[in-house]
């Protein structure tokens, strides 16, 4: 899970880079309490949270209280307090007003139409990849992960595709750091095998995984690149295995597709018909 993000001068515990002690803010200690429930991934009690940020139990009781009159937290039945209602509505109006995200939510809408399947819009958090959009295919077939879900970046297609673009070293220190056994036991831990394989995928623009994450469900996902080339995002499509297995060419090339239409419209790749001699999709199962 990520740590609270701090400021690189001062500590947690309110100790700045000289050994010197400053008073945190209270604006300070509220960002390291919502840091530390969002880094969690899940409700957690006022000690500790309070142990986990390095403040004073009294404090973390102020100020949660606080946040939850202000509904930027909100209190579980069990007592712990989790990511209020009033951060979802900053954040949809955060995600309105990025042109990227408008212009994928489209295609997200128009890619689910061709592929009959479920269609998700992913980003990168830190060590993990999070869901940043989702648009649920016509069948009855449940993906576990839904919008907001954060998981290793070794588990997914999406997250080999999110680091792809990074230096040799950086990725593979990054894959030294994060890497995790996934549910399944299937997905990669090898930090070089899990590499070689995101430049692979990145190399041919599609990323496949079956059974890492999920039983039985299957990504097959393609990087949306910037003008440097960097993976800002990926677009994928989300469907039982025996389904990927049996028709990856199509679902792979329709996928590829969508990505190259966002590119175009964010004005990061010219107009042009690539597909014909671009690489098959290419697994990312070891």
């Amino acid at each position: 899970m990520l740590a609270p993000k701090l400021s690189s001068s001062r500590a947690k515990d309110g100790t700045t880079t000289d050994g010197r002690r400053s008073r945190v803010s209270g604006i300070d200690r509220a960002l390291q309490i919502l840091d530390h429930l969002h880094g969690r991934g899940e409700a957690d009690g006022a000690y500790s949270i309070a142990k986990a940020i390095g403040a004073p139990l009294s404090t973390v009781y102020v100020i949660v209280d606080d946040l939850l009159e202000k509904n930027l937290l909100a209190r579980t039945p069990d007592g712990s307090v989790w990511l209020g209602e009033r951060l979802y509505h900053y954040g949809l109006a955060y995600a309105r007003s990025l042109d990227l995200m408008k212009v994928a939510r489209d295609e997200m809408h128009v890619l689910r139409t061709e592929a009959g399947e479920t269609v998700q819009i992913c980003g990168r958090d830190g060590d993990f990849m999070v869901v940043l959009d989702m648009a649920d295919g016509p069948d009855h077939f449940q993906v576990a992960s839904r919008i907001g879900t954060r998981v290793p970046l070794n588990w997914t297609a999406s997250g080999r595709l999110l680091v792809a673009h990074l230096p040799e070293q950086e990725r593979l220190d990054l894959f030294r750091r994060c890497t995790t056994a996934s549910p399944t036991g299937k997905a990669e831990t090898d930090p070089e095998a899990l590499s070689r394989a995101s430049v692979r995928a990145f190399g041919s623009r599609i990323s496949i995984q079956a059974g890492e994450s999920d039983f039985a469900v299957a990504c097959i996902a393609s990087p949306i690149c910037d003008a440097r080339g960097d993976c800002r995002a990926t677009i994928s499509i989300v469907l039982p295995a025996t389904k990927a297995q049996r028709d990856s060419e199509r679902y792979g090339a329709l996928v590829r597709h969508a990505a190259q239409r966002i590119e175009e419209r964010m004005g990061w790749r010219p107009l042009h018909a690539v597909l014909e001699n671009d690489p098959m999709p290419v697994t990312d199962d070891p």
